[in-house]
């Protein structure tokens, strides 16, 4: 068994001086070489348990950082001088950069000049143009990827290190369909897991220009905001954040994070001329025209209609009494994961038009969903010689519904490449569904069976496509529904919600969105408007059934009323409290609350929490 990473002494013939840093794939040491007298970084992944799949991809990984840095001698690059394994590691010995890295300048709000910015950028697209000469495309170009080798910006010089996930020519180890990188510096093409090249390289490059000229990253958020803004969005002008980037970087900025390769720079050294040529003032010889700014089409606020009826919440241990007006009928429940496939038809139901994702429901009330038009329509006929695997189909999928700004959509591919798609979704997003399963030459047909929303339900359906189990994926997932099997409440008619857990335990949040632009808080609430809150937060164990809407006999429930029309619950699980003060009210607008809900489910998982979300549509009926 290996010992504990804090007692290794050595490791070969390297002398460990002392810990650098710790990742979640192992740790960095500062070592000494007694054979030529010269300190060296070693960095180290554990492998216990080398005949675990993911183990083996991990050092496949390792072993080809070594294999791309080893072959570039470069000065702008950080040099590979060994690689090794014991039983319980592999390490990757490398050149001690005495400097920081970029990172962490940036993690305390350093602002650069346009001389630091300009030696930076031309240093790492001086060893890009080195690497990509030699076939070695990095994949990963970041803050956290360039070291300095020192701390006196005016004589440091910047190294590019860490090619953990490159693309070598001729490596048949990262082919298209797998989507690596990191989220905020990924181009177009890595988020769709197409072949990459140099230009992907340039894109990620302009990434990191345009931080360094404004102090922001062009896109925020989660995975499906950020690939969604990637995909279809144009950051501001670099210009327009800050007022000491020439407007001149606007047009340097905007090639070399066009969205299609084809308009980015050709190689990175074109990149570092334009990148000169705008500094200096000169007229651009690369054609950039200025940038452009699209509008995102704002949240619409509405006016909160008070409401008063009482019912209890029950547990299995205790009654609560949260408050509640509004109606529903289910539509779907949805739920959160990775990019995942069903294979087989028994693993994608033809009968429910909108359904559970691998449903947990209690065995005496069984989940029932209503009737949605299903629509089999051709996606496009399979092209000659055109061989894609229901996995592979599933996955592109998978891609397709998570770029959708507002869609809650899962679903899964049958062995003749069918897709059946079921969830919830605003305007126009079945049309970009089907434009880009047909751009794809994807084979076979799409089986629609997804309810459609106004679109302001979008915030909500956004929130939830970060945390949901994506198109294939099972887990995790939180059930939700209604008792009894009612598809439909009128007028009076008792409101009992059904919610499973999911396969971790955590605190749960229940709101009602009504379409007049009002959230109701469900689960948890508060007693009265001093703020007293009647649900204390507690923490629902993996897989409990929790009852909502049946209180003790003489006490209130909650029924069926106006106003009527079509309005949303929204649960999320979260094994981190999301909110740590009771919100202001149990009513409240539904856009300043969405906000804050996004905010929250950015922070708690940023800490590392677990979070699954999922929807149910519902419908208010008169007698």
């Amino acid at each position: 068994m290996m010992a504990p990473m804090e007692t290794i002494d050595t490791l070969g013939k390297y002398e460990i001086k002392r810990t650098l840093g710790r990742g979640a794939m192992g740790v960095v040491y500062e070592a000494w070489d007694p054979s030529i007298q010269r300190h060296v970084a070693i960095k180290t992944v554990p492998i216990s348990d080398s005949d675990d799949p993911e183990t083996q991809e991990q050092i496949a990984r390792f072993r080809r950082e070594a294999q791309a840095a080893g072959r570039l001698t470069h000065e702008n690059i950080v040099p590979v001088y060994d690689y090794g394994e014991t039983a319980d590691l592999a390490y990757i010995v490398m050149e001690f950069v005495e400097g920081p890295t970029l990172d962490s300048l940036m993690k305390k709000q350093e602002r650069f000049g346009l001389p630091d910015i300009l030696r930076i950028m031309q240093d790492l697209l001086a060893g890009l143009e080195f690497s990509h000469q030699r076939g070695v495309v990095h994949r990963d170009i970041k803050p956290a990827n360039l070291m300095l080798t020192s701390d006196d910006r005016t004589k440091s010089r910047t190294k590019i290190a860490d090619f953990g996930i490159a693309r070598i020519e001729s490596s048949s180890m990262t082919q298209a369909g797998t989507m690596m990188g990191t989220p905020t510096y990924m181009s177009p093409e890595q988020f769709m897991a197409e072949t990459v090249d140099a230009r992907t390289d340039i894109y990620s490059s302009g990434v990191l220009l345009y931080q360094l000229l404004t102090g922001e990253r062009p896109f925020e958020g989660g995975l499906s905001a950020i690939m969604h803004k990637a995909l279809n969005t144009e950051p501001p002008a670099p210009s327009e954040i800050s007022v000491t980037s020439p407007r001149a970087m606007d047009a340097v900025v905007k090639k070399a994070m066009a969205k299609r390769p084809g308009d980015r720079f050709a190689s990175a050294a074109e990149f570092s001329r334009a990148l000169v040529a705008a500094a200096s003032g000169l007229p651009d010889d690369a054609g950039i025209e200025d940038a452009t700014i699209v509008s995102i089409r704002p949240v619409t606020r509405a006016v909160v209609k008070p409401v008063v009826p009482v019912a209890s919440v029950e547990t299995g241990k205790r009654s609560l009494t949260p408050v509640l007006a509004g109606v529903f009928s289910v539509l779907l429940v949805a739920g959160g994961g990775a990019f995942f496939w069903m294979r087989s038809p028994a693993e994608v139901p033809r009968a429910p038009a909108v359904q559970v994702v691998a449903p947990i429901v209690p065995r005496d009330e069984p989940a029932v969903v209503p009737a949605v038009p299903s629509r089999k329509d051709a996606v496009v006929d399979k092209p000659a010689g055109l061989a894609l695997s229901p996995a592979m189909v599933g996955d592109l999928f998978a891609q397709i519904t998570a770029t959708q700004p507002c869609a809650l959509i899962g679903g899964g591919v049958r062995d003749n490449a069918e897709a059946v798609l079921w969830g919830i979704a605003g305007p126009g997003v079945e049309k970009e569904i089907r434009q880009a399963a047909v751009s794809r030459t994807l084979p076979g047909t799409i089986e629609w069976r997804v309810a459609g929303v106004d679109g302001m339900f979008c915030p909500a359906l956004e929130i939830l496509q970060s945390i949901a189990p994506q198109f294939g994926a099972t887990e995790p997932h939180v059930a939700l529904t209604l008792a009894d099997d009612r598809l439909a409440l009128r007028d009076g008619e008792r409101i009992r919600p059904r919610l499973v857990m999911p396969g971790f335990g955590g605190y749960l949040r229940l709101d009602y969105i009504a379409h007049d632009g009002n959230v109701q808080h469900l689960y948890p609430q508060m007693a009265d408007a001093s703020g007293t809150v009647a649900d204390k937060p507690r923490v629902f164990k993996a897989g409990e059934v929790v009852k909502l809407g049946d209180p003790p006999p003489g006490q209130p429930a909650w029924e069926a009323g106006p106003p009527y029309g079509t309005d949303m619950i929204v649960a999320v699980v979260s094994s981190e409290p999301l909110f740590t003060r009771p919100r202001p009210g149990n009513v409240e607008p539904a856009a300043g609350y969405l906000r804050d809900l996004a905010g929250a489910v950015q922070a708690v998982r940023g800490g590392g929490a677990k979070l699954v979300g999922s929807a149910l549509l519902v419908e208010a009926l008169a007698k």
